[in-house]
């Protein structure tokens, strides 16, 4: 479907639209200035400031290790380029995490200070008091279940989640719980795609996948994965639409030779 050209900033209330029309509900993630400012003009619906940035951008093999300050710093860069895109922006891990009072300053910190529009965070009924406290105070939050990364060494594994019936169980009543609380949507993560176009179909805000079909709201990738900069990473849901791996390194390259070879700058390129 073309892109809403009649939309001039994407609100909670513009996604709750969407998924009634049923428009699917295009997000990526972004941790620059300069790439939002890219994904933004392109029409895109949701930017999430994902704690992936401590993968693609700081190197680190969880997202575990990245703090409060840093995604601070990563929403700031990408709010300042943002003029249509509703921006999400992850809840560290140890920010939130049974302390609804410490999950509430961390969600204001990141609203005055990074001046986003939203915040996300990971998990269901254990989560579920620290989202009506941050309700509370008018900020949005969307939820995030099924493979939950920042659980990754309570699971010891990247596997697909909710393949059994009682896992299963337990994330349809957690989507059920974080509705009640007052998400205004949810992220589902590698789960069964039969799964999550149930969840899609019980909750009336919308759901939003990764590695989980087709039967729902909207997708959302790691912009550094779909770009293809990436090339370490190569989960069955991953499309990449670009190279850009081999793309930068070879004009690198050609730069290198170019310096060396004194064919850069020629006569035009300097004073």
């Amino acid at each position: 479907m073309s892109v809403n050209k009649k939309v001039t900033r994407v609100t909670t209330h513009t996604l709750q639209e969407m998924k009634i029309k049923g428009e699917k509900i295009s997000m990526l993630t972004a941790y620059d200035y300069s790439m939002a400012k890219i994904i933004d003009a392109a029409g895109i619906d949701i930017i999430l400031v994902g704690d992936s940035a401590s993968n693609v951008m700081a190197g680190n093999e969880t997202t575990l290790p990245i703090t409060l300050d840093q995604m601070i710093y990563h929403a700031s860069s990408v709010i300042k380029a943002v003029g249509r895109a509703l921006v999400v922006v992850d809840l560290p891990f140890g920010s939130y995490q049974g302390n609804s009072r410490e999950a509430l300053n961390s969600s204001i910190r990141i609203m005055k200070e990074a001046q986003a529009h939203s915040v996300k965070l990971e998990g269901g009924k254990e989560v579920v008091e620290s989202v009506a406290r941050i309700l509370s105070a008018g900020i949005p939050v969307m939820g995030h279940l099924g493979l939950t990364p920042q659980s990754i060494y309570k699971f010891g594994t990247y596997v697909v989640r909710a393949k059994e019936e009682e896992e299963a169980k337990r994330l349809l009543e957690d989507a059920h719980l974080l509705q009640e609380a007052g998400c205004f949507a949810i992220v589902l993560e590698k789960i069964p795609a039969k799964l999550a176009a149930r969840v899609a179909k019980e909750i009336t805000i919308p759901i939003i996948g990764i590695g989980a079909g087709s039967g729902i709201d909207g997708q959302v990738l790691v912009m550094h994965d779909m770009l293809g900069i990436n090339k370490d990473f190569s989960p069955r849901f991953l499309r990449r639409y670009l190279n850009l791996h081999d793309e930068i390194k070879g004009a690198v390259q050609r730069y290198i030779k170019d310096v060396k070879s004194l064919d850069f700058p020629n006569e035009k390129e300097q004073y």
